[in-house]
């Protein structure tokens, strides 16, 4: 806490580079990042739901994603041979 307050007491922060635009929060690569850590709390989720509400063993649960994984793969190329043409 005193560390904090001698921080801003002394004015240490100014000396402080601002964080580039890229890094900021509204920027394409931090709302990447958010986008990924919802999708990924959704997997996990998703899996709990299979094995502790469905009662899946949890290796069918990820044979379940990893399908998923792959069909998605699938549909997004057929999508953009599709669109490519």
């Amino acid at each position: 806490k005193a560390a904090f307050i001698n921080f801003i007491s002394d004015e240490e922060w100014k000396s402080i580079e601002p964080v580039s635009s890229w890094f900021g929060p509204s920027s394409f690569l931090m709302s990447s990042m958010s986008a990924l850590f919802k999708l990924s709390m959704w997997i996990r989720h998703g899996h709990g739901y299979l094995t502790e509400n469905l009662g899946i063993p949890v290796w069918g649960s990820y044979a379940v994603f990893g399908l998923a994984t792959l069909f998605l793969g699938m549909v997004l190329g057929l999508v953009s041979e599709v669109l490519g043409a």
